[in-house]
């Protein structure tokens, strides 16, 4: 498998793992700030950008094995992982096939998967619903709108808005991407590694509740909230989130 990958930065190694439909350059508002501390290894997942885009479904373990071959081309034994939502169970399922290449865990905006799921909030259900018979530019600021807590800046929605018209989703690996999020079970292991949960309060496509199922299933993680921003929170606070996840790694 072709996963292309890039590194910024410097210091103890830490792997960013996006979710679903997004590719590596989706990391830049929050990459600075990292890269200024550690050594930040970010990638496209299997089914976008640059890497490869095989036939599907993907599951999160098919997933799991292309971020541990990232590790491995880049000579890295033992790194923090960073996983956003599809990417949060990626990092679960990391966390329990390969635990000695994982130091700290953070885990954003996902799932525990399986029964324990919170279900998807009801407005993004409906947008799924009604995006096939809108016109594809409309369907997509509509998304972009809906990852943002509903009082984002114009200005941020419109410029998210433009960098997903310049990185489409792949018509195969978009919806095998999907298929990894949706038959996500949890993982079937224990998670040792020191685990943050963070959260976005205002979040509309995995509700907030999930945050706390995924911090009962691992001894000692702690769920950090940040108030007033949605599923992307990460564009809307990238100072706050820099400092936090710079705090909890240490």
């Amino acid at each position: 498998m072709k996963i292309v990958w890039e590194e910024r930065g410097s210091g103890d190694p830490l792997l960013l793992i996006q979710g679903l439909g997004y590719g590596r350059w989706s990391w830049e508002p929050i990459l600075p700030g990292l890269a200024e501390r550690y050594r930040v290894l970010f990638f496209d997942n299997r089914g976008i950008g640059e890497s490869d885009k095989p036939a599907g479904p993907y599951t999160a373990r098919e997933m799991a094995a292309d971020a541990l071959q990232v590790l491995d081309e880049s000579g890295v034994e033992r790194a923090h992982v960073l996983g956003a939502s599809l990417g949060g169970m990626i990092a679960q399922e990391l966390a329990v096939t390969a635990p000695e290449r994982v130091d700290r865990l953070v885990l954003c905006c996902t799932t525990p998967g399986g029964e324990a799921t919170v279900p998807m909030p009801a407005v993004t259900v409906e947008l799924f619903a009604a995006a096939g018979s809108l016109p594809p530019e409309v369907a997509l600021r509509r998304f972009v709108e809906n990852a943002l807590a509903p009082d984002a800046a114009p200005e941020l929605v419109e410029a998210l808005y433009r960098r997903r018209l310049d990185n489409p989703p792949d018509p195969v690996g978009w919806p095998a991407q999907a298929a990894a999020g949706i038959g996500f079970a949890g993982v079937d292991g224990a998670i040792d590694a020191p685990t943050l949960i963070v959260t976005g309060t205002e979040d509309n496509v995995v509700d907030p509740r999930n945050s706390d199922g995924v911090a009962a299933r691992i001894p000692g993680a702690r769920v950090e909230r940040i108030p007033g921003t949605g599923h992307l929170f990460f564009w809307e606070q990238p100072d706050a989130v820099v400092r936090i996840v710079r705090e909890f790694l240490g």
